[in-house]
């Protein structure tokens, strides 16, 4: 990971090298279409050592204006239509009305969480340790009996 291109990209992340700096660097850089295929695929398809957390490497979009503009949107409706199921439990609302108002409050609370899962929360995956599925043969114990 300590390569000309990751130290390039993390500097540029950091703000220690401009752009245009960084482009200078790579301007007589070239690969083939097999080292850029090989590179690629050394990212993507190595396994990963057991313990070893993976993170992904772009952050990320949770601060943006619109994230949270849909969790204000989804804040004030999801107490409207509570507040509302509970005004009409009290007034004696029918059924009908009152499974609309609580599946509109489940409907947005499902789709807060939907957009928390897919931007707001980093996708960090942690390997397990794996053990082995099945007892290995013990030839030292065992015996075989002749009949």
């Amino acid at each position: 990971m300590d390569d000309t291109i990751t130290t390039l990209l993390r500097g540029v992340a950091k703000g220690n090298i401009s752009i245009a700096d960084a482009r200078t660097a790579l301007e007589n850089a070239s690969l083939t279409e097999e080292q850029m295929e090989k590179a690629i695929d050394h990212g993507v398809f190595n396994p990963a050592e057991p313990g070893s957390i993976i993170s992904a490497t772009l952050a990320p979009s949770g601060a943006s204006y619109l994230t949270l503009f849909f969790f204000v949107w989804g804040l004030f409706w999801s107490c409207y239509w509570s507040f509302s199921l509970i005004y009409g439990l009290f007034n004696g609302w029918d059924q009908q009305q009152l499974s609309f108002h609580l599946a509109m409050t489940l409907t947005t609370t499902t789709l807060m969480g939907m957009i928390y899962l897919k931007y707001v929360l980093p996708d960090t995956i942690i390997v397990k340790y794996g053990m082995n599925k099945f007892v290995p043969e013990h030839t030292k114990d065992w015996k075989e009996y002749n009949w």
